[in-house]
């Protein structure tokens, strides 16, 4: 197949910013962009985004570079929540919009929110694959509605759900049933892995965690979402309990500079700043891998609109044992490898605590469930999903 035989797939993003659902569009559009059946390229409404107290440039991303690195054609309208309007756009940028749509043959939405751009005037009409990473469409504000109306006009070819849980919510949400099409999310094999002990240990010296002690790592951005005040009420128990536990926190916001994160530390720890020294706040990384596989426990203290959390996934694969709060379909991917608890702080703790001494046990089940969760799988499914919404032939609704 030819360059310009392979089909011209456009994606639509908010921006480049931390968060498991660019993560995961991005390894999707890169594959499908290496396999040669689609030429995909991404319109990006900002190039810089502050979101969990931290600025957040496209160029600075990792997803940016390695898209660009597969040879996935980037634009951007070059907004900045900092100072442009979000309802609102220019001649000069739908001029842009309705080239780059022009220019495509099916197009696809990182979540709901960049569907208005095919709602204003003079924007060519093409098969729309909306792919959505959340369980609560009554959060997203107007997202929703662009999304309904892109389905009652027509636009909409196929709903991609990354979870059973977002089927379900969508559909009752008035989304067409037969648009939603469950695509469980799947990680790179190859770069989530275990690794040898000595370099496990050499990377826990690195980060200035002990070689023998218990390390929970949280790989969240700081959102009312993710509940960071309940994973740091939960951390103060368990460090309190195991004088060699460490605490790692990663993500956009989990640094020192965000108020709200140090608040959540200051109540937490400020009887108890012996406590506070074993819990590193390394914000936004481009080697997560290495911090996975350097820790013991991979937690999530989540409170609701999850749906397929990436890091749990990505945790095991590494080794490290998942233990999560029961929202989204949470609980369905760590069944067999990992633990389930509420949203009590000690009985998080305790969770944390006995996930670590199982690690051996549940080690083996995590090697065994590695097929499971293959991205080879997961590009399958979506080259499928783009290739029969350009032929119009729709789609009927998944089983999990």
């Amino acid at each position: 197949m030819t360059e310009n035989d392979a089909l011209r797939v456009l994606s639509l993003y908010e921006g480049f910013f931390s968060g498991g659902a660019r993560v995961l569009h991005s390894s999707v559009v890169a594959g499908l962009h290496s396999l040669g059946r689609q030429r995909h390229s991404v319109l990006s409404i900002h190039d810089e985004v502050r979101r969990e107290s931290t600025l957040q440039r496209m160029t600075d991303d990792r997803r940016f570079r390695e898209l660009r690195a597969a040879g996935v054609r980037i634009t951007s309208l070059g907004r900045s929540t900092e100072r442009d309007d979000p309802e609102t756009f220019s001649e000069a940028e739908l001029t842009v919009v309705a080239r780059q749509v022009a220019g495509s043959q099916v197009v696809l939405s990182l979540k709901e929110q960049p569907l208005r751009l095919l709602d204003q005037p003079g924007i060519p009409e093409r098969p729309v694959v909306a792919c959505l990473h959340r369980s609560d469409p009554g959060r997203q504000g107007t997202a929703l509605s662009h999304l309904l109306t892109a389905a009652h006009a027509g636009r909409l070819a196929a709903v991609v759900c990354c979870a059973t849980s977002t089927r379900d919510a969508y559909r009752a949400a008035g989304v067409p049933a037969h648009l939603l099409h469950v695509v469980p999310n799947g990680v790179d094999l190859t770069r989530f892995r275990p690794l040898t002990r000595p370099r496990r240990l050499g990377l826990r010296g690195v980060h200035r965690l002990p070689a023998d002690g218990t390390v929970v790592t949280y790989a969240a951005r700081y959102d009312p979402m993710k509940a960071p005040e309940l994973f740091v009420a939960a951390a103060r128990r368990f460090l309190a309990r195991d004088p060699r536990a460490h605490v790692v926190m990663c993500g956009a916001g989990m640094t020192s500079e965000n108020p709200g994160l140090r608040a959540d530390l200051h109540q937490a720890f400020a009887d108890r700043p012996d406590l506070l020294a074993r819990v590193r706040t390394l914000g936004v990384r481009h080697d997560m891998e290495k911090i996975l596989a350097a820790s013991d426990v991979v937690a999530l203290t989540s409170t609701f609109g999850e749906a397929a959390p990436l890091c749990l996934i990505e945790g095991a694969m590494c080794g490290a044992v998942p233990v999560t709060t029961a929202v989204g379909d949470a609980a369905r991917i760590v069944d067999g490898v990992g633990l389930v608890t509420t949203f009590e702080p000690d009985q998080i703790a305790d969770a944390w605590v006995e996930a670590a001494a199982r690690r051996d046990e549940l080690g083996r089940a995590m090697v065994s469930a590695r097929p499971r969760f293959s991205h080879v799988r997961m590009l399958s499914s979506y080259a499928g999903v783009v290739e029969r919404a350009r032929r119009g032939t729709g789609l009927t609704l998944a089983s999990p």
